[in-house]
């Protein structure tokens, strides 16, 4: 920009990008000239900004809405803006923000969506004096995925594409075999813009639905592109709801896109089940144990196999009242995975999988702060994305209470020293990431007691 331009774009309502005042057909991601005017009235504000070919550059500051002059100043073409002591001229803002780890998570989710939307310009954050992120300017959106969300997601990743009249949609989504415990890594972009619309996110699910269970949340990366006088993006200040002229028939194309791409692709299954699946089937070394020779050995009769429904022997007590359980008497069991339990009144169907889960959660809940932990022979090293590492330093003292020991190992890691014994042998990343996605979806709506719980839960799901 050049001098009048630069002292034009800090005054309000000054800087509109409507042509012709047409509110139907915005093309860019904001209209009103608000934001620069808005962060220099609450902070230091400094812009400068350089034109093309020009001789020299012009510096702009404005501080707590008290606006200097332009002043020359040495700069590159472009223009750099630096925004210092935000909300010190509004001290009854100040003290309504976040913890510092917070406020920069919500920062880092902002930019992470922005530098989706535009794979070849290049993002770097830097913060308390380090670089938080590097994003190099891509020459494919699966790239710079690779860089946001993680290359096990691009690894793992499925091409979408499908056109219909004048709406185009593109991206990648996950494998079913690749998924979180929540939405947190759904990315949606609607004319480049991001949103978070419920109407596209109903339709994911639907999707999904026959290939993911109820609790399980697919990463992906869409992007919706329409005619302008299609969509409103005025139905929400923050500009991140948007309206469709014809929900219907962009629903039904976010859906049959999706099925089509997850029906071609069945066969496939992400590389982290398929590692586990090969180790599975390695056979394990025979072991020979000598039996016991002692006195106190008593051969004992082979026990019955029930494989079918039928009703199993029962024990006979004498002289001893039966109380019947809650969950009745277990008289069978289906596939390995269903009991079938006796009651007075009927019968019930327990899945075992959801009764050991409850069963280990309530042994958490008794033992906090006294679980027994398992150290590990070799500590494991888990990469995470910066989001997720900030979500769990915040949450790192009530981790250890639960008997996960974990602490940074530089900059892009956590090292995982000690679990809970209760979980044996478990999936230790996939533990984080569920744990990081739900602190940055439920971590400030929730109080400490119910945040503890979410942990808990989400431990004993991984047992």
């Amino acid at each position: 920009m050049g001098r009048e331009d630069l002292e034009l774009a800090i005054e309000r309502h000054a800087t509109s990008k409507l042509p012709n005042s047409d509110l139907f057909n915005i093309q860019t991601l904001g209209f009103r000239g608000e934001a620069l005017p808005s962060i220099g009235s609450v902070s230091r504000l400094h812009i400068t900004s350089c034109l093309q070919d020009a001789s020299d550059a012009w510096c702009l500051k404005v501080e707590g809405g008290d606006k200097k002059a332009p002043m020359p100043a040495p700069h590159l073409q472009g223009t750099h803006i630096e925004v210092k002591d935000l909300f010190y001229a509004t001290p009854a803002r100040l003290k309504f923000l976040k913890t510092p780890q917070t406020e920069l998570s919500h920062a880092v989710e902002l930019l992470n969506r922005l530098a989706m939307s535009h794979p070849s310009v290049a993002f770097k954050l830097f913060a308390d004096q380090r670089v938080v992120f590097d994003y190099k300017p891509c020459a494919s959106l699966k790239e710079r995925l690779a860089q946001v969300i993680g290359q096990e997601f691009a690894d793992n990743a499925l091409p979408l594409e499908m056109s219909r009249g004048d709406i185009h949609l593109n991206g990648f989504i996950s494998l079913p075999t690749l998924s979180r415990a929540n939405g947190v890594h759904q990315y949606l972009f609607v004319k480049g813009r991001p949103v978070k619309d419920k109407l596209l996110q109903g339709a994911i699910r639907a999707a999904y639905q026959d290939f993911l269970a109820s609790d399980r949340y697919p990463l992906l990366a869409l992007f919706l592109e329409l005619p302008s006088e299609d969509v409103d993006v005025n139905v929400h200040p923050a500009k991140t709801e948007v309206r469709f002229r014809d929900s219907g028939l962009i629903r039904g194309t976010l859906v049959s896109a999706l099925k089509q791409t997850l029906a071609g692709a069945s066969h496939k299954t992400a590389t982290t089940v398929s590692q586990q699946a090969v180790y599975a089937f390695r056979p394990e070394p025979a072991t020979y144990r000598q039996p016991s020779l002692s006195s106190s050995y008593v051969p004992q009769a082979p026990r019955p196999n029930y494989t079918s429904l039928q009703e199993a022997p029962t024990p006979i007590l004498e002289d001893m009242p039966l109380e019947t359980p809650p969950l009745g008497f277990a008289k069978a069991q289906l596939h390995e995975t269903y009991i079938v339990a006796q009651t007075e009144q009927g019968m019930i169907l327990v899945d075992q999988h959801a009764a050991h889960e409850r069963l280990v959660y309530e042994k958490f809940k008794a033992e906090k702060g006294h679980v027994h932990r398992q150290p590990l022979l070799i500590p494991e090293v888990v990469e995470l994305a910066e989001d997720e590492l900030m979500a769990l330093k915040e949450v790192q003292e009530e981790l250890e209470s639960f008997g996960l020991i974990i602490e940074p190992f530089g900059e892009k890691a956590f090292l995982v020293r000690e679990v809970p014994a209760l979980l044996g042998e478990i999936n230790i990343k996939g533990l984080l990431t569920d744990l990081a996605d739900e602190h940055k979806e439920l971590g400030d709506a929730l109080s400490l007691k119910e945040r503890l719980a979410e942990v808990l839960s989400t431990c004993a799901c991984h047992n």
